[in-house]
Formats: structure tokens, sequence, C-alpha cells
């Protein structure tokens, strides 16, 4: 049997392990055991049962609280951590997601103790190497055996920085082998849509469900701890809000609320709250997103994953940054790249809202992604 160390920190994370658990769960059980490890202060007892079980996670088996610190400082604890954890447990693999600090903490920790690493949304490019992301995902790339690509883009990508597409077994840390297999994050849409209508009531506790709204999330620090930035993000979703008569719908965590407070001028602060077209929510869970993903009419996000979600649910999309890794939403035209500035956003709303032909092939593949993973995971470590 195949034993993994997957690793997970954000939200996000948890909800791409959600698909690959549930393979595991489904049709290898008796072929990949799976350990679970969460990095981070996300996970605590008041969010977290509710949560893993509407995600259908196990609960991870060891849990790093890291609390506030300098960067250095939190990476030597994280690096540390996994490095215990891999010696106590002994796996076949480590496996991580993306592009997170604790992901590349675990592909470090992991390659040195010449542990291979499994990479699952690998090859992902902004070709920004200022923000922290870029330089995780190029990092836990170089350092893996087996890649799995969510796009024919991060596919190419692998290759033009050295990849070989072939390549003979074993595979090894000199020797990795890459694949293009669709993204585990369309498992999850498939498979938890068909759950939405038993299990959120978002909708009609917010009376949207006779009304045009737009969904709007922000939550990237350099959107939310810039000053200037965050002014023009609302100030644009103020235009649009009252220049279009459409609701404007904001889930929001608590930091960025707080944030909100804190950057925007006291006047505008005002405005924003009393307009009865912006409706500013807490924090929404998995479900409610999805339902609230697909009654909208249209997304501004600054998060990848919902960028992709936009499109599972067939919805046009405003990139509220100076760039995406999501770069086939933007070549098809169902996205526009933004940033935070206001003239932009309003521009591509008018060109999105009055866009008709828009297209969606099947760029995140057939939903059955997280069943290849597994199925190459069987037969290579075994």
């Amino acid at each position: 049997m195949v034993k993994i160390l997957t690793v997970i920190g954000a939200r996000p994370q948890i909800i791409k392990a959600a698909a690959l658990s549930r393979a595991i769960g489904l049709a290898y059980r008796e072929k990949i055991k799976e350990v679970i490890m969460h990095i981070g202060d996300e996970y605590d007892e008041d969010m977290s049962d509710e949560f893993f079980d509407e995600m259908k996670i196990p609960k991870p088996n060891y849990h790093i609280k890291l609390g506030s610190d300098m960067h250095g400082k939190q990476m030597a604890k994280m690096i540390a951590g996994v490095e215990q954890v891999i010696q106590k447990e002994k796996p076949s693999a480590v496996l991580v997601y993306s592009d997170t600090s604790s992901s590349l903490a675990a592909a470090l920790s992991a390659s040195k103790l010449q542990v291979p690493v499994i990479h699952v949304e690998a090859g992902l490019r902004s070709f920004n190497k200022s923000i922290p992301e870029e330089i995780n995902r190029i990092l836990c790339d170089h350092v893996s055996t087996l890649l799995f690509t969510p796009t024919e883009a991060g596919y190419y990508n692998l290759m033009s920085e050295g990849f070989k597409e072939g390549g003979e077994p074993p595979y090894s840390i000199n020797s990795p082998k890459i694949y293009h297999c669709g993204d585990v994050l369309y498992d999850n849409m498939k498979f938890f849509t068909e759950m939405v209508e038993n299990h959120s009531t978002i909708i009609e506790e917010r009376l949207l469900a006779d009304i045009k709204y737009n969904l709007v999330t922000i939550h990237r620090d350099n959107n939310t701890n810039n000053p200037k930035r965050m002014n023009a993000l609302f100030s644009a979703i103020h235009k649009i809000a009252n220049e279009n008569d459409v609701k404007m719908v904001l889930p929001l965590d608590g930091r960025t609320t707080k944030r909100l407070k804190k950057n925007l001028t006291a006047n505008f602060f005002n405005s924003i709250k009393s307009n009865p077209l912006i409706q500013i929510l807490p924090s929404v869970s998995y479900m409610d997103m999805i339902a609230l993903e697909n009654n909208a009419a249209m997304i501004l996000t600054d998060s990848g994953g919902v960028q992709k979600e936009a499109y599972f649910f067939k919805k046009p999309c405003i990139i509220l940054r100076s760039e995406t890794e999501w770069v086939e939403l933007v070549d098809n035209g169902n996205a526009i790249v933004a940033d935070a500035d206001e003239q932009q956003i309003l521009s591509a709303y008018e060109h999105l809202s009055t866009k008709t032909d828009f297209s969606y092939p099947p760029i995140f593949g057939d939903g059955k992604a997280s069943l290849f993973i597994c199925d190459k995971i069987v037969n290579h470590l075994s």
C-alpha cells in the first residue's frame, strides 16, 4: 500500500484536498493510505468540524498552529514540523497543493529527506516573481517527482522550464514525470453542486432569489492592506451598483472587514455601509459560496479559485489583480484582468455585461482528475 502525507494549509487547499480524499475513499481505499497534516491557524475547533464535515474530508492527523511571527521563523517552524511527521510516518511520498508557504515548506522538507514530492496544480505561472505565490509554485515544481497540471498551459510552462514530456520510470526528483490531468476543483464543483439545493439556504435568507446581483470577493493582502487599492476597488463597486442599479454581494472574512473600516476614508466607508445596493456578508460556507456563484450575474474577484469557479458556472469574471495564472480564461474572453484600477474595472464591467458570445470549452478536464492522480500514484509509487 502507498502511504501519502498530504500537507494542507489555507482553506482553498482544504477544498482541493476534498476531491482527492474522496477519490481515495471511493476507489483506492485498499491501495492508498492518506495521512493529513494541517499547517496554519485557520484550523480551529470552532470552525473546522463543520467545515471538514461539509467537505467530507477526514480530520487532520497532525496540526501545526503558527501564530503571528516573522515569515522566516514561520517557515522554519513549518519545515521542522513536516520533517518530524515524515520521520514518524515514513510516507511513500508527500503531496502538496498549489502555491502556499506551507506547500513550499513541505516540499523542501520532503526533498531534503529524499522523499518524493507530488505537486497537484503544478505548472501555473503568473510570471510575476514579486508575489510570494509565484516563487512558492516554481520551487515546489522543481523539487517534485510527480507533477499534475490542471491545464495545458501549465503543462507547457513546465516543458519550457526543462521538464521532459516523456521519460521512463522510475521517476525521481532528478527525473520527474509531468501530467496534464485536469483540475481537482472542477471535480469538486461537479460533486458539490448537486448537493447545494439541500444544504444551502443563503439565496432565500439574503433575499437574492428574484434579483440580479454580482458577487464580489476580495481577500489578497496586496488589496486589503493597501488603502489606495482598497479605495479604488470599492469606488468601482460603488459606481457599478449605483450606475447600473444592481446589487453587489460581498462575503468578506473578518480580516478584510476590519481593513475595510481602517483603509477607506470615513465618509466613503459610511457611504458603502449605507448603500442598500451593497450587501456585505460575513464569511460563508463552501456550499453557500457555490450557491452565490451559481446564481450571480457576474463575479469580481482577486481569488484564483473563484476565477475558475466563475468559469465552471459560466459567469463572466473581472479579475481584481494585475495578472492571472489562469490565462485561458482571459484568452477565451470569459474574464478580464482589471487590477485595482477603477476605470479598468468599470470598462471591464461594461464590456462583459453586454457581451453575448461567450463559450466554455473543457479547459479544466472532465471532472475525473482526482481518479487520474490516484491511479498514477499507485502505478509509480507502489
